[in-house]
């Protein structure tokens, strides 16, 4: 058996364990699965140190091919579906991949690519996956996921991690596992939704570790905020994630749908992603009770904090305190540790071996950190006397729209790759909904009239970027404020 699913497809071998869309498979099922993936990868010669990437919708097939690598000391690059070819390209040229697997809605972008490793369409292994073996692989050794992130040049870059460590035994996930249920509280029992594209660190990992812990894992392709209320009544969920947007667009359904919903399965619903309006988190958890959960985390580090919903009435706008066994540390400007109630840099402190690095950017890396175990997710706040953490504000321009990573600098090279930009400047402004939205702030050569402008450059925007990314307001000025330097004066911008 896949090492990771003994116990499971051992004692509970009938029961549910993935399902999607119509789709659902056992516990034995889905050992049985995932046993196939193994030999399969093999056969095609991917094994301990290779990479592949994964440009798949919400569906089971990402589990079963994600717990096959990670029976296979093989690293998993998830690809957000909705990149151009261009930045797919990129994505798979820079993880060194050796092989990506594609379903159907994305094989041309990915065919587009001309990738130098071979891309193999999901609809086109199954003849193969029925003719390999269901036993046991031999030496089966753990693998690991790498996210991608922005880089400081605004080309993403792969975030390398201590919470699945490649080649480690696999026993040594249970310690991860454990974690997940004592410090998440994350079951192993019950039903766990998900609801979000499992490319985002946060929907995969708690998705995955619930699943791991014994939960049946529902996918669903989308979210819709009426479905899922009816899914966690029919289905009994017991836990789901989601986040800040998801909430105001579930508080916007006409009352006699709100009020037709029980919720009484419901035993933790993780938020983050964003910061989360006060006034939506209050509604939510006066409609939804005390099963609000609020966590800090990001790719690089995971979670660092985390707040229930009873405290955080107590501490509005807290993000929570310190989980075990992290510890904060407000710097000051020489890296000094501040008293409760400065406003500094946060970094979070925890053993060398739970650190992260950015694959193939050593510069990035030591940025976030002050030292070994010592890092930061770019943010500034302080600490209160009791020890919870709150955020004034991200040392970076990083945008967060829809619980969504916007990284300014890219966006910026796509809009100054139009002739018609002579100078641009990226932030993030105010959105009810979504957080942030972003803004372009645009100097036009005079090739370009200011009211022809946004139809044009969206257009563009759209031949390099994914949807998410283009610019949902514009403006057009004479010249952006630059000191004598070339540097930008963000603060000097105009915003609405």
């Amino acid at each position: 058996m896949a090492e990771l699913l003994v116990k499971l497809a051992g004692n509970r071998a009938t029961d549910p364990a993935l399902t999607g869309g119509e789709r659902t498979l056992t516990w034995a099922g889905l050992n049985d699965r995932v046993n196939r993936w193994i030999h399969m990868l093999r056969g095609r010669g991917l094994s301990t140190g290779d990479t592949v990437c994964l440009v798949l919708r919400n569906r089971p097939e990402v589990f079963e091919i994600l717990l096959a690598c990670l029976h296979s000391g093989i690293t998993v690059v998830p690809v957000n579906w909705h990149l151009t070819a261009p930045e797919i390209s990129y994505l798979i040229g820079d993880s060194g991949c050796g092989a990506v697997f594609v379903d159907a809605e994305s094989l041309a972008a990915v065919k587009e690519c001309e990738p130098a490793c071979p891309v193999l369409p999901l609809a086109g292994m199954e003849p193969s996956l029925a003719q390999v073996s269901a036993d046991e692989p031999a030496d089966q050794c753990c693998g690991s996921i790498m996210l991608y992130t922005s880089g400081t040049t605004g080309r993403p870059k792969g975030v390398v991690n201590g919470v699945f460590r490649r080649g480690e035994p696999l026993p040594q996930v249970g310690r991860l596992l454990s974690y997940a249920g004592l410090v998440l509280g994350a079951p192993n029992s019950g039903t766990a939704l998900m609801v979000g594209p499992w490319y985002h660190s946060a929907q995969l990992y708690f998705a995955l570790l619930p699943l791991l812990r014994g939960c049946r894992l529902r996918i669903e392709e989308r979210f819709d905020p009426e479905r899922l209320l009816h899914l966690i009544d029919a289905e009994q969920v017991a836990v789901c994630h989601l986040v800040p947007t998801q909430f105001v667009r579930l508080l916007r359904l006409p009352a006699a749908v709100r009020a037709g919903f029980d919720g009484s399965s419901l035993r933790r619903v993780w938020h983050g992603g964003g910061p989360c309006a006060p006034d939506v988190k209050r509604q939510m958890i006066e409609w939804w009770g005390t099963v609000v959960v609020e966590y800090y985390a990001a790719t690089e580090g995971g979670v660092v904090t985390m707040i229930e919903a009873q405290e955080w009435l107590a501490k509005p706008g807290s993000v929570g305190r310190a989980v075990a066994p992290t510890r904060i540390h407000i710097a000051g400007a020489q890296g000094e540790e501040l008293a409760p109630g400065e406003i500094g840099r946060v970094f979070f402190r925890r053993a060398v071996a739970q650190d992260f690095h950015y694959h193939g950017d050593e510069a990035k890396t030591r940025a976030a950190h002050l030292g070994p175990g010592l890092y930061t997710y770019g943010e500034l706040g302080y600490v209160d006397a009791d020890g919870y953490l709150f955020l004034t504000g991200r040392e970076s321009h990083t945008i967060v729209s829809g619980g969504v990573n916007i990284y300014p600098a890219e966006v910026e090279a796509a809009l100054l790759a139009h002739e018609a930009v002579s100078d641009v400047a990226v932030v993030g402004v105010a959105d009810d909904e979504f957080g942030e939205r972003v803004l372009a702030t645009v100097q036009l050569t005079p090739d370009l009239l200011p009211e022809q402008a946004p139809a044009v450059l969206e257009r563009h925007c759209r031949t390099l970027l994914a949807g998410f990314k283009v610019p949902r307001v514009w403006r057009f000025v004479e010249r952006l404020p630059r000191d004598e330097t070339g540097k930008l004066r963000r603060d000097a911008l105009d915003r609405p």
